[in-house]
């Protein structure tokens, strides 16, 4: 037969555990609520940042991508947090925040995560043809500037691309205006 102290502790971790469930699933919302997202056929005349290189996804109008940010990658390598846009144009976005970066070592699965200051422009908007037949504008390339360098980590062969040209968005995005 369990002690009541024995009793009593598990009782308490297993609230304990559901306390700490709810508020993981309150910081994944959080984190997953940019500035602006476009919810209706996304503005022909505006180019978008497709979270996470998906068409099908949340398109993003100057996001401030605050909690754990937006993913650029669909792998959850890289994702832009605390941003703030000096510009946002038809043809390029600049802004400043952090690049959280997956250090991928000794997997993406288990490395750490490193927080970079950066200044992002995205560039190279194309057209994406949807569903709703309203066509937009999608970024399909990330230039970064990190103006305190790079974590030791992540030089060298492990340095992230610069720039990064989001090619299987720009294939998709051809594809999605074919025919």
């Amino acid at each position: 037969m369990l002690t009541m102290k024995v009793r009593m502790a598990r009782r308490v971790a297993g609230w304990a555990g559901i306390a700490c469930a709810a508020l993981l699933v309150t910081a994944c919302n959080a984190q997953a609520s940019p500035s602006v997202v476009v919810t209706g056929a996304p503005n022909p005349s505006v180019a978008y940042l497709a979270q996470g290189q998906d068409l099908h996804g949340k398109m993003l109008f100057k996001p401030a991508c605050n909690g754990f940010g937006c993913a650029l990658s669909g792998d959850s390598t890289s994702f832009l947090s605390k941003m703030t846009w000096q510009t946002w144009s038809d043809t390029k976005a600049v802004g400043t925040g952090i690049d959280k970066l997956d250090g991928c070592n000794p997997d993406c699965a288990a490395g750490p995560v490193y927080s970079v200051a950066t200044v992002v422009t995205l560039s190279n908007p194309v057209k994406v043809c949807t569903s709703s037949g309203v066509p937009h504008m999608v970024w399909t390339k990330a230039s970064f500037r990190y103006p305190h360098g790079l974590p030791k980590a992540l030089r060298g062969s492990n340095a992230p691309l610069n720039p990064w040209v989001f090619s299987s968005l720009v294939s998709a995005a051809k594809h999605s205006c074919a025919g």
